[in-house]
């Protein structure tokens, strides 16, 4: 058994950073996962659960298919917990396809920095387990090895989506800008059309009784 752990701090809030973990994959920085499909989910006293089923592709050398045998593509098991109130996220990945022979057990948890809110902690832990064949040491370490590179490549598929979503919210603000901007020419247009119309209304009523004077006149 191999356990791999490791620690990063993104210059985001855990609110951004939290969104981002949802909207993950599929990334150019990590292709290897190629989907995720939502297997339930639910609240309980305001705590999001989630599972979710990974489908992904793992590259292991053709010598190890011979030991495990070969899949095109690999599923594992994400369930996860979202307690917005305490600003935490724990996500728990267990794969499911080769699990007779490899068992790969990873927890990330996303907590806001314990001295910097502005900023999020992720604490991540994968235990790797090879049984039931030869060379199992070796192929441990190959896993965790594995794993570490893909954590990496992880965290800047986080500040990928980071950087979608912060456009997005630019990209929102503009768009409510223009149309608040669009919202206040029009009401300015239609004061201003109004207040010619009754400055007209206000002349063409003085004219026609500097017109009914003259005629009271001779009356």
């Amino acid at each position: 058994m191999k356990i791999w752990t490791s620690e990063h701090i993104f210059n985001h809030p855990w609110e951004t950073v939290a969104t981002a973990a949802w909207r993950k994959y599929p990334n150019p920085h990590n292709p290897a996962v190629i989907g995720t499909d939502v297997v339930e989910r639910k609240v309980v006293d305001g705590v999001l659960h989630t599972h979710r089923l990974v489908s992904s592709k793992w590259y292991f050398p053709r010598w190890t298919q011979a030991l495990i045998g070969s899949a095109k593509i690999c599923y594992a098991s994400e369930k996860s917990v979202v307690n917005p109130s305490v600003r935490k996220m724990i996500l728990n990945t267990v794969n499911l396809t080769f699990c007779r022979y490899v068992a790969v057990d990873e927890t990330l948890c996303y907590t806001p920095h314990p001295t910097d809110p502005g900023k999020t902690l992720l604490k991540q832990e994968a235990v790797v387990t090879v049984q039931g064949v030869p060379l199992n040491n070796y192929m441990e370490d190959l896993l965790t090895n594995k794993i570490s590179l893909n954590a990496g490549k992880g965290r800047q598929a986080m500040e990928w989506v980071i950087g979608k979503i912060n456009a997005e919210v630019k990209d929102f603000t503009k768009s409510t800008d223009e149309i608040l901007h669009q919202t206040k020419k029009s009401l300015d247009d239609i004061t201003s059309t109004a207040k010619k119309s009754m400055d007209d209304i206000s002349q063409k009523a003085m004219k026609s009784l500097d017109d009914i004077q003259p005629l009271r006149q001779k009356f």
